[in-house]
């Protein structure tokens, strides 16, 4: 399971729940499917498949998955109905049917629709990285992150984290290796980025396959535009896209590094699952650490 997206939360006190325990808490909130009339339900599965543990350690890392699925009921079709319905009472009474009873024919008819509308799952897995202080989430999407943070604190009580931050400002400090097409020697400039007009009306610039030393760009940054987002990569070989919060999207490992992986040879899914966990989060610890670097290393002085 290699993670392509990073949205890193820092431990503001240690983390100190052993796998087995906290396997055990996880297995008070299992997923279970939605009944008939819930649009949504929540709650954990095993990181490897349907047969395996709620939580997959090693090397001092643990991975959890998160299964979420809903119920699809389209508002165009829901809306569709209600139109119908309002027609049909409108047409056998002859009287005009109020905003209040559309609301209250729209209510039922959810409720009538629900058990019959189909369902999408979707899964979102996190690891803990305790000799870090990280909590790492495999997603782009901060609430989808924090849908996970509040799901993990019902099942454990409590879960001390904040967003992790670094020093500096990643606007300005991407800015200024745009400005000097420079970063540090652990990492490369790519080929894409977003400019912002820090205006209250500012404009975006989005570069694609672009050389980014390129007179207009920089023209751009003269002018007062601020990087936004920016694709590097480090000497690890590990391409990504980091935005001004520093969320890291379109994570890509390079052939070097799924070459370890492959090597390996393993004979069975899980032992395949368990090799490739453990070299990406040994590849992401060095990563990370790179990456905070960058930006004048991470700030902990919100951490106890």
């Amino acid at each position: 399971m290699w993670f392509k997206n990073l949205i890193i939360y820092r431990f503001t006190q240690p983390f100190d729940i052993s796998a087995e325990e906290l396997a055990e808490k996880l297995a008070e909130h299992p997923f279970k499917p939605c009944g008939s009339q819930e649009i949504s339900r929540t709650g954990f599965v095993s990181p490897i498949g349907e047969q395996g543990d709620l939580v997959h350690a090693a090397g001092g890392y643990t991975m959890v998955c998160s299964k979420k699925q809903q119920r699809v009921l389209p508002a165009a079709a829901v809306n569709e109905a209600v139109e119908d319905k309002v027609k049909a009472i409108e047409a056998d009474e002859g009287r005009k049917v109020g905003r209040k009873e559309q609301q209250q024919i729209k209510e039922e008819l959810v409720i009538t629709m629900l058990p019959k509308a189909f369902t999408r799952s979707s899964r979102l897995y996190a690891y803990f990285a305790p000799k870090e202080g990280h909590l790492i989430v495999n997603s782009s999407s901060v609430t989808a992150a924090e849908e996970l943070l509040v799901n993990l604190r019902e099942a454990l009580g409590s879960l001390p984290v904040v967003p992790a931050a670094s020093k500096s400002i990643p606007q300005q400090v991407m800015t200024n290796w745009l400005k000097h097409q420079e970063t540090d020697s652990d990492f490369v400039l790519g080929q894409e980025c977003e400019l912002r007009d820090p205006g209250e009306d500012g404009g975006i610039i989005r570069c694609k396959n672009q050389d980014l030393s390129a007179e207009n760009i920089i023209n751009h940054l003269q002018e007062g535009m601020l990087v936004s987002k920016l694709a590097i990569i480090s000497s690890a070989g590990i391409e990504c896209i980091v935005d001004e919060n520093l969320t890291v999207k379109r994570l890509k490992f390079g052939d070097m590094i799924q070459e370890k992986a492959d090597a390996e040879e393993p004979d069975t899914a899980a032992q395949q699952f368990d090799v490739d966990f453990t070299i990406m989060t040994l590849e992401l610890a060095n990563f990370i650490r790179s990456l905070y670097a960058l930006f004048g290393g991470e700030d902990t002085n919100y951490a106890i």
